[in-house]
């Protein structure tokens, strides 16, 4: 009885045991299938993005912006579409592609779109010049930095040897929205062009996005800034090509945030900024910090805001909502920004837009150098 009693009490031990062992790797096979599906949400949630640019470079405000949506661990950029503005389609898209490559993310598609605008031409702008004066920024068509359309002159960063996308950015950005509807953010960074060839192939395209978050417009800056003191209604991307901005802001969009010139202005990019980010060892930072120059007088962080703003938009202290549109009667005033209140709007199709007003200047500078400073985040597998 003895011994039996001692075996007995050795099969409950051994029980116990394999009770234990079984628990124990119920509980780690859980935590694991937690963790996986965390990171399965964390992927999920991220917010996804197309950015839609006309990308001179290097650096710059509009490889800046770029990178600042790149950097972000809560962003998947679905790709990079681009417009001639700041400078010609051509050198824009070899730009981004080495800006890509000098990160580690060429996953991310880079997909050329307009060459020129809808209706204006470099030909009848400088006719307009001579009856209503000079304009300050002419973009790609600006005459000290004018080249031929399709060539690209020596790049500082070294030539990209990745390639676009074999498509191009309207049927792109249509492809996007209707693979995921709802759930993608188009930036705008440059003049609209894109956009409108998107709207108009496929009219569901703005009512298939989240929203449309853009740089652009201006109203009434406070600046001594010549470029807007005399035309305070006159904003580069839009003004570049007006019909486009035209029918993107009359498209049936759920939700438009604007960047407009007036917070811009509060904005300054300077040497103390590059110098933080220039500490870094990150390629982001070691490419800010190798190409990144002031120029001129007014360094403002146009793109780098809206950029920011979309990604956290505490940062933006105060914002007002008018109805807008581009003014697309041929004269002095084609292509200014047209802005209205509830009262005196027009009756059709003019669409409710959020204008970004003030800001907390030190958090955005802040989270500026952080973002550029950090880790690109690896693609998605």
């Amino acid at each position: 009885m003895r011994s039996y009693g001692k075996f007995a009490l050795k099969e409950t031990v051994l029980k116990k045991r394999r009770n234990w062992m079984r628990a124990r790797t119920g509980m780690v096979v859980t935590v694991l299938m937690f963790l996986l599906a965390s990171l399965v949400a964390a992927e999920e949630g991220k917010r996804k993005v197309i950015i839609d640019q006309d990308a001179a470079g290097p650096a710059g405000t509009d490889q800046q912006a770029i990178l600042l949506l790149i950097q972000s661990p809560q962003t998947e950029v679905l790709g990079i579409t681009v417009v001639t503005g700041d400078a010609w389609l051509t050198e824009e898209v070899a730009h981004t592609l080495r800006t890509l490559e000098l990160i580690g993310r060429t996953d991310i598609p880079v997909v050329a779109g307009a060459e020129n605008p809808l209706v204006r031409t470099k030909e009848q702008t400088e006719h307009d010049e001579e009856w209503y004066g000079t304009f300050a920024w002419l973009g790609a068509w600006t005459p000290k930095y004018y080249h031929p359309a399709r060539e690209v002159p020596p790049m500082l960063e070294g030539k990209p040897t990745t390639k676009p996308a074999d498509e191009d950015a309207a049927h792109f950005l249509i492809r996007m929205v209707h693979k995921y509807p709802h759930d993608v953010t188009i930036y705008e960074g440059g003049p609209m062009t894109n956009l409108a060839l998107a709207q108009t192939i496929d009219p569901e395209f703005a009512g298939l996005a989240k929203e449309l978050v853009f740089m652009g417009a201006s109203l009434s800056p406070r600046t001594d800034d010549p470029e807007f003191t005399d035309t305070p209604r006159r904003e580069f991307n839009l003004w570049f090509d007006p019909e486009a901005a035209h029918i993107v802001l009359r498209a049936p969009w759920k939700k438009i945030v604007c960047t407009p010139v007036d917070i811009s202005v509060k904005t300054r990019m300077s040497q103390d900024l590059i110098d933080r980010i220039k500490t870094g060892t990150t390629p982001a930072a070691r490419y800010i910090g190798t190409y990144a120059r002031l120029r001129g007088n007014y360094n403002y962080l146009w793109d780098e805001l809206a950029s920011v703003a979309w990604l956290d938009p505490s940062i933006i202290t105060k914002s007002e909502t008018r109805y807008m549109d581009v003014n697309i009667d041929r004269g002095a005033s084609y292509g200014d920004t047209l802005t209205w209140t509830d009262v005196d709007k027009p009756k059709r199709d003019v669409l409710r837009v959020e204008i970004q007003v003030e800001l907390d200047t030190e958090r955005f500078y802040r989270m500026f150098v952080e973002l550029l400073r950090a880790e690109t985040p690896k693609p998605s597998d």
